[in-house]
């Protein structure tokens, strides 16, 4: 019998339904990143027979909507061990289920981390690829190291403290129980979430227009989240172009009786927005004048030379 600590596979089926859409009538990109996350998260559980925590999701690009009432398979496959890291490649696919027929929608790569009871980092089994495709996705697995840690520099180098005059957005509330991964934590998909709906909020608010999540990347976990913690999720914009807007986002978190939060996770979100015809409009030019948006604009700038390269864009980041 095949499993996931034999196979390194493992696939979710399900429903879109109609709670799961955004403001475009489509299933929302914050729900797409729970579903992945949950694959994701199965697959490297079911490897390494430990509990695993998220640590990154590499770069999701949102090329195709699913639509509401789509039969919905997101297929996670684990192409690359460490010591105790696991990087899964998840594929996500939809259509009608009337056909029971999937198309390819998008896909990206994920790093889980096995943990033991006490939350310290463990082995895990390695990964003998069987077969010249899964070994092919091996090597490619290793050669993207180097550039997640170019993505995951640009996005850590955002200055959040310095003097800025971009359009930002701030939500704060509290993580609720709702929220809680089977660790007892927050799902990491909650957070990208969360993330979605800021970046959201930022980018309509600048455009005035509805906006669609267009790319999403570098998204780091830097320490978890517990339940009832104070949450504040800061958005800013950085970068315009004719229909997109690039948002830096960060996730801050901590106990609410002493104020005091600490970095929980960053990445950087893309935003197309779009007209009454639901094709992409003009959103308006914005043009940084302080040295922090300056800088900020042109890390956003190289963040997109490096997803127009070829490398870059050879399979999910």
């Amino acid at each position: 019998m095949s499993t996931t600590a034999t196979t390194g596979r493992v696939t979710l089926r399900l429903l879109a339904a109609p709670t799961d859409a955004g403001q475009g009538g489509t299933v929302s990109a914050g729900r797409i990143l729970e579903w992945i996350d949950k694959a994701g998260f199965a697959c490297a559980a079911g490897w390494s027979g430990s509990y695993c925590v998220t640590a990154y999701v590499g770069n999701i690009d949102f090329s195709r909507p699913i639509q509401v009432g789509d039969l919905v398979e997101v297929s996670a496959q684990l192409v690359l061990t460490g010591r105790s890291s696991m990087t899964i490649a998840v594929d996500v696919a939809s259509g009608s289920p009337r056909g029971g027929r999937v198309e390819h929608a998008f896909q990206c790569r994920m790093v889980f981390v096995a943990v033991d009871d006490a939350g310290a980092a463990t082995t895990v089994p390695p990964w003998d690829p069987p077969g010249s495709v899964l070994r092919a996705a091996q090597v490619d697995a290793q050669r993207r190291v180097a550039l997640r840690e170019k993505v995951m520099a640009l996005v850590a180098a955002q200055d959040w403290t310095g003097e800025t005059a971009a359009h930002a957005e701030t939500l704060r509330f509290l993580a609720a129980p709702t929220d809680v991964n089977w660790g007892g934590k927050v799902h990491g998909g909650i957070v990208m979430r969360w993330l979605d709906e800021t970046g959201y909020t930022c980018a309509s608010g600048w455009s005035r227009a509805h906006v669609v999540s267009r790319f999403s990347g570098g998204v780091s976990f830097v320490r978890p989240i517990r339940i009832g913690d104070l949450i504040e999720i800061q958005s800013r914009l950085v970068l315009t172009g004719r229909s997109s807007m690039h948002v830096a986002l960060r996730v801050l978190s901590g106990s609410p009786r002493s104020g005091e939060l600490a970095l929980a996770t960053q990445c950087t979100s893309v935003y197309v927005a779009l007209g009454p015809d639901g094709r992409p409009c003009e959103v308006p030019a914005w043009g940084p004048t302080t040295a922090v948006d300056i800088a900020a604009r042109d890390r956003a700038l190289e963040f997109k030379a490096l997803r127009a390269d070829p490398a870059f864009r050879h399979g999910p980041g």
